[in-house]
């Protein structure tokens, strides 16, 4: 297992409640949809981004468990892979980012 995979799996540890998986299948979206769009309308994207951050702290108020970002910030990064794995049918599929080369 890669590093990658091994942030993945830590993430998913942490967000095992059903309504904080949604709350983040909404927020997640939210948040990353709002940073470039802040370059052209920001009042939608302050909504969306402080939306989204809301969701999300809400969800974790739900699971009872702290943002995984607040002990590492490349879970900032990390949240939005596991919703892009989540949303392809990908998420708990055991296997690796990186293809494995032949030995």
């Amino acid at each position: 297992m890669n590093a990658l995979d091994k942030y993945i799996q830590t993430y998913r540890e942490s967000h095992t409640h059903r309504l904080n998986h949604l709350t983040h299948f909404f927020g997640i979206p939210m948040i990353v949809v709002s940073l470039p769009l802040f370059f052209w309308n920001w009042p939608w994207a302050t909504v969306l981004f402080i939306g989204g951050w809301m969701l999300q702290f809400i969800g974790h108020w739900i699971e009872g468990k702290p943002p995984a970002f607040i002990k590492n910030p490349t879970f900032l990064i990390i949240g939005p892979l596991w919703w892009a794995k989540k949303l392809l049918g990908l998420e708990g599929k055991d296997y690796e980012f990186r293809p494995k080369r032949n030995e």
